[in-house]
């Protein structure tokens, strides 16, 4: 009897073994396709898989030869280096701020030819005697007066800012150009108690800038000529934190006309200095200062001026004496940083009248420079030669061409008078040719008339 039970209760117990593993067996076969998928997930995931993933798996698999072949603790530095190599934050960051900076505005074919065609013409002309004679010539000095005047045909100015302090009065503004270009700035400044020739001696004295320009790392005298005061500098700016420097190499030279200094300085290539990376060197770059004193009223309540096509000669005097003793600049600039243009005009915006103010201390400390200080810096020097220009020839549409001697200039009229003769022959001709009577003749003569005005532009 007990024989049987025992009998009876193996066979229950295989039945119900039986019936787990044909469940467990019908379960595994239901769930065959999703296994499928899974393990095809897991092989194209291990294709396709990123490089810390092989980084990981290598330093589990050399955790025991890191652990016991170093010192301790030196090997969880290593597996935490190989972990987090390539996947580093900092590493990201910078090469997005690296892509972001590299980025320009596109530029056309037809520029990088000129660009370029610049670049080997002023490498010959780097055989001349002296190559700083001519870096500024009379055209860059016809084109600042035309800006100076607001006669240059561009597109209204916007205002940016108006500012004052004791001793000096500040206004700016900007504009867009059509073509393109950087955005100018057009600044004017009012310095109390001082005179034009200070004020020139003191934009011009690189060896004193860096006493109250913080900006300012290098300043260098390349190429100069005596006989013209022609100069071609090197500079090295400071820019905020993440942005590299730049590098200028200026031509400048300084005329005057009629009690103003028109001072210019503009970027010229120049291939004894060779190009790096770093600091970045700025091709396109125009800084002009127009200085003059002046005798009538200073305006110390003025809204923003509006820039019309008017004269700009401004009228300037001191707010105390009410003499000639103070003294106007307008100052003209432009650049291409190579910074995103919106992102250029918020940083100068920002840091416009930070830089400004310094100047007016700084130029009251140059003062007290020059009177305790017998002997002039080279830059100095420099700013005492001066090109004297007659407003006449400013004034005129001639073109202007620089001699080759001294500082002495002449002007070269290329129109002559022979398109004017030839307007009013034909005029006569037509006049005789038509059979219009009175009233056809004055339409002729008319148009000649109008013609010769056109030639008379051209």
């Amino acid at each position: 009897m007990e024989m049987r039970d025992r009998q009876s209760t193996l066979f229950s117990i295989s039945q119900s073994s039986s019936s787990v593993l044909d469940a467990v067996i019908d379960v595994f076969a239901n769930m065959a396709p999703f296994w499928v998928a899974v393990l095809l997930g897991l092989f194209v995931g291990w294709i396709w898989k990123p490089q810390w993933v092989s980084l990981f798996f290598l330093g589990v698999r050399g955790r025991h030869r890191l652990l016991w072949t170093n010192p301790p603790g030196l090997g969880v530095q290593r597996f935490w280096f190989a972990l987090t190599a390539s996947v580093t934050v900092f590493q990201m960051l910078k090469e997005c701020w690296l892509k972001f900076k590299a980025w320009k505005w596109p530029v056309t074919q037809a520029d990088d030819l000129i660009k370029d065609s610049n670049r080997i013409n002023n490498c010959a002309d780097d055989s001349a005697s002296n190559p700083a004679r001519n870096v500024v010539d009379y055209n860059d000095l016809r084109d600042l007066y035309l800006r100076y005047h607001n006669r240059d045909g561009g597109v209204p100015w916007e205002p940016m800012m108006e500012r004052s302090i004791p001793g000096m009065f500040y206004q700016a503004w900007r504009r867009d150009p059509q073509d393109g270009g950087p955005t100018q700035y057009r600044s004017r400044t009012i310095f109390e108690d001082v005179t034009p020739e200070i004020v020139k001696d003191f934009y011009w004295d690189d060896e004193f800038r860096h006493k109250w320009d913080d900006m300012i790392i290098l300043t260098k005298s390349r190429e100069s000529c005596t006989a013209t005061g022609a100069e071609i500098a090197h500079w090295i700016r400071k820019f905020p934190f993440f942005c590299s420097d730049r590098e200028y190499i200026i031509g400048r030279r300084i005329y005057e006309s009629e009690g103003t200094f028109f001072c210019i300085t503009k970027g010229v290539p120049y291939c004894k200095v060779p190009r790096q990376k770093k600091p970045r060197r700025v091709d396109v770059y125009s800084s002009c200062w127009c200085i003059r004193a002046g005798n009538l009223m200073f305006l110390k309540k003025t809204k923003y001026m509006k820039l019309c096509s008017c004269n700009l000669i401004f009228t300037v005097e001191s707010q105390k004496t009410g003499l000639m003793t103070a003294c106007e600049v307008v100052f003209l600039h432009s650049e291409d940083m190579g910074i995103q243009r919106d992102i250029a005009k918020l940083g100068v915006r920002q840091g416009m009248w930070n830089c400004v103010r310094k100047m007016e201390p700084g130029l009251r400390k140059y003062i007290a420079h020059r009177k305790s200080c017998a002997t002039l810096s080279f830059s100095a020097s420099m700013a005492k030669l001066v090109t004297r220009v007659p407003l006449s020839m400013l004034e005129s549409s001639d073109i202007i061409v620089c001699k080759d001697e001294g500082n002495e200039c002449c002007k070269i009229n290329q129109q002559g008078k022979g398109w004017k003769w030839v307007v009013v022959g034909g005029a006569v001709v037509l006049a005789c040719g038509i059979d219009k009577g009175i009233v056809g003749k004055m339409l002729v003569f008319g148009l000649a008339r109008r013609l010769s005005r056109l030639g008379r532009r051209l």
